[in-house]
């Protein structure tokens, strides 16, 4: 399992509304986690302005914000091609999925079964 840990989405908006596990698990790395591009912009997608956007703002400055190249989209294109039918996985997760792979880091997330095409896949918790 490598050292780098790539975090989804839903584990951010889980940190950025308070939610305890999301909240104990990122506090308790010992190094910054890494964010897709694609993570960053579905984050802005649904924030309200005002404190909510300052918050995400002081958010992301904090992370470490892994870039879409032209050799991410087309893997994160290939994996959406040959995993949409059998796996429902959505070119947002594809490409999240490959810019974790594009600097070996374990992919963090809530969701394992939209990331069938990583080996190293951590869920940090379970919503009750």
């Amino acid at each position: 399992m490598s050292d780098l840990l790539l975090v989804d989405t839903n584990v951010l908006i889980d940190y950025s509304r308070d939610y305890s596990a999301a909240v104990e698990y990122l506090e308790s790395l010992e190094t910054p986690p890494l964010v897709s591009a694609i993570t960053v912009a579905e984050l802005y997608g649904g924030v309200r302005e005002g404190s909510e956007r300052k918050a995400l703002d002081e958010l992301v400055k904090r992370l470490t914000v892994i870039q879409i190249s032209g050799e991410i989209a087309e893997a994160g294109g290939l994996y959406r091609r040959d995993y949409f039918k059998s796996h429902g996985v959505g070119l947002a997760d594809a490409i999240i999925a490959a810019s974790a792979e594009s600097v070996n880091a374990t992919m963090v997330t809530l969701n394992k079964k939209h990331f069938p095409m990583l080996s190293t896949v951590i869920v940090p918790y379970v919503k009750t």
